[in-house]
């Protein structure tokens, strides 16, 4: 798609540069954009400096002279992981910067003693406009869990380690994700049963930032919530608990920490706990579990579902669920967390013939919205008031992506030149076959406010794959170009977009991973 783009500055219309003060619409003109950038931001303006650096790009690369080039690649025995304009390679002791137009070495460091192999991390940036204790709370940091339960952080762009922390040997500790994005933590450990207290499954440890300070350590014993736990997590305040029926509980974890905090512990600091005594966070001392529970808390809210899956989110809340029937695989209903009733046109089924199911989640750009994705079509769906019933629901589609298929046709029915009727056998095909295009990756881009989408078509002789660039909000296809590398459907595939970057990895067998970064290139550029 084309933009007319004036190269003159004073040619912009004098209207429009009267009314830079305020936001009167999408602006189609890169030189009026450029202007509002040189002359800041305004109390009474509906953007700011990024934002409008962001339309400049959105807009510059919609063009059709701009096209996308692979810049590097580089292949590597072990996994590969993209975070936020940085490429890691074994073992996060290696890493490249994609932000410049050839990814470039920021540093490569000997692998620590205690680090030893990282399972899993986050990335964490301080608030803008807090005052921070320590210095290195204004770096970039990844904070990491590792094999040997340590938690590590070190900073993003040198590797410099900043805090360790010993979790301690009773459990091994593999997973690390947000409990409140920024602000709290929560380091979980494996389902073992090698050890000898077998009614305690699972261990969460919850960490606050800025400064790194402990909350506490909660036990998820079975003699507590059952002995059909299978999973359990924090998020958001709520503690949510998995039974293998297909059951998900939730609980209070606020009213959990004040009601069973056994004993509260200072990360540094010299304590004792059944008998030992040591400095709280260090070896071999480590972190004792300090948040036992002897009955089950009050319940706030329960559901069956299919494989416990379970999605809550929108305003006011509701969820997403498969009812828990194997019949009804492949159909979700959307309903409210104040009376489990279900939204108008909450059921939704796409009727796919897939070996890859599709899927339905919230959209994660804080739009109340629904993607409801398959191999054929994309659907994102609205999540509004009923007029004149405010405390009822609806759920209406926004737009709709379709990937580019040639129209079915019926041909059991055909008719020979003298008119004789006859009839054929037909096979049906699967809704994500690979001789037809498919959407395999679906990503927002929060930045420039575009869905990244990966489609897929495999031929007798190769298989590329295309991305397309939409509209979040319109769903109006912005941007199409295809990927140089052979893309192999059998591997797994990780795409991320950032503004003018995009980054292919793919894992190959025997653990084989290569890594693809395209660069958006205007003009002499592309030479």
């Amino acid at each position: 798609m084309s933009t007319n783009v004036n190269l003159n500055p004073s040619e912009a219309p004098r209207r429009t540069r009267r009314n830079l003060y305020s936001w009167r619409g999408p602006v189609k003109n890169v030189c009026i954009l450029i202007s509002r950038r040189c002359l800041g931001s305004f109390p009474k303006a509906g953007y700011n400096n990024l934002r409008s650096n962001m339309d400049i790009v959105r807009k510059v690369m919609c063009q059709e002279s701009t096209k996308f080039k692979r810049v590097w690649t580089k292949d590597s025995k072990s996994s590969i992981s993209y975070v936020n304009g940085r490429i890691y390679f074994a073992n996060y002791s290696c890493c490249y910067s994609s932000f410049i137009p050839t990814p470039q070495l920021l540093y490569e460091v000997p692998r620590y003693e205690k680090l030893q192999r990282i399972e899993d991390v986050i990335l964490c940036e301080c608030p803008l406009g807090e005052p921070l204790a320590r210095a290195s709370d204004y770096t970039s940091s990844l904070i990491a869990v590792t094999g040997h339960n340590w938690l590590l952080r070190f900073a993003a762009d040198t590797g410099e380690p900043f805090e360790w922390i010993y979790l301690g040997a009773y459990r091994n500790f593999r997973y690390i994700t947000w409990e409140v994005p920024q602000e709290t933590l929560v380091v979980k450990s494996v389902q073992n049963a090698t050890y000898a207290d077998q009614s305690v499954i699972f261990y969460l440890a919850v960490f606050n930032v800025f400064p790194l300070s402990l909350v506490g350590v909660l036990e998820i014993d079975k003699k507590v919530f059952g002995s059909n736990v299978c999973d359990a997590m924090i998020s958001d305040g709520l503690l949510f608990i998995s039974h293998t029926p297909g059951l998900v509980r939730l609980y209070s974890f606020k009213n959990i920490v004040q009601e069973c905090l056994q004993k509260e512990f200072v990360l540094g600091e010299t304590s004792s706990w059944r008998g030992e005594t040591g400095i709280v966070g260090r070896y071999p001392f480590g972190i004792p579990s300090n948040i036992t529970l002897t009955e089950r808390p009050p319940v706030l809210f329960e559901v069956p579902c299919l494989d416990n899956a379970f999605e809550l989110g929108g305003y006011p809340w509701h969820y997403i669920i498969t009812p828990n029937k194997k019949k009804e695989r492949g159909t979700f209903h959307i309903c409210s967390m104040e009376d489990h009733s279900l939204v108008k046109n909450g059921i939704r089924d796409m009727n796919c013939r897939t070996l890859t199911p599709d899927y339905l989640n919230f959209h994660t750009d804080s739009s109340e919205r629904i993607l409801h994705v398959g191999p054929r079509q994309i659907i994102v769906l609205k999540l509004k008031e009923i007029e004149g019933d405010a405390l009822k629901y609806e759920v209406t589609e926004d737009f709709i992506i379709h990937a580019e298929r040639v129209p079915e046709v019926n041909k059991s029915v055909t008719f020979t030149s003298s008119g004789r009727r006859v009839k054929k056998w037909i096979y049906e095909f699967l809704d994500d076959d690979p001789d037809e295009e498919n959407f395999v990756i679906v990503e927002y881009e929060d930045e420039l406010d575009m869905l990244v989408v990966v489609a897929v078509k495999q031929t007798e002789v190769d298989c590329k794959a295309r991305i397309d660039l939409y509209c979040n909000q319109t769903g109006k296809l912005l941007k199409k170009f295809l990927l140089e590398e052979y893309w192999d459907v059998t591997y797994s595939h990780v795409v991320a977009f950032d503004r003018d970057t995009l980054i292919h990895i793919e894992e190959k067998p025997n653990r084989n991973f290569s890594c693809y970064v395209y660069k958006m290139c205007c003009g002499s550029e592309e030479s």
